[in-house]
């Protein structure tokens, strides 16, 4: 069964690209943002099951958003996607307790991830 899931990317290049990967796998977009603020907001009124996350965003980064998000719910299940270097920023994801931290070149692999 398909996970209903939030997009959270200020491309939205990027977005498209996340989207269609993961309608190809069966799983439902319920919600796309371009910025950590709006994904609290978004993630609060839509109650999705996963959250892929970008990190480098205006108004809010995706750390911090993700650290809003928790303490709203603690069980929240993020995907960090970035370009940034994972040996520098894969910890961060770690200590919030995310799912995974892939390159956004590999968004197939968000698949995989979810899988397991």
């Amino acid at each position: 069964m398909g996970k209903r899931i939030l997009i959270v990317d200020d491309s939205s290049i990027m977005r498209k690209m996340v989207r269609k990967n993961l309608e190809s796998g069966g799983h439902t977009i319920v919600g796309e943002a371009k910025n950590g603020r709006e994904a609290v907001k978004l993630y609060r009124s839509l109650n999705p099951d996963v959250v892929t996350m970008d990190i480098t965003m205006r108004e809010m980064d995706g750390f911090t958003a993700a650290e809003y998000i928790r303490t709203y719910d603690n069980n929240a299940q993020i995907i960090f996607l970035s370009n940034l270097d994972k040996e520098r920023y894969s910890d961060n994801a770690k200590r919030l307790g995310a799912l995974g931290y892939l390159s956004k070149h590999k968004t197939k692999e968000i698949l995989t991830l979810l899988r397991s």
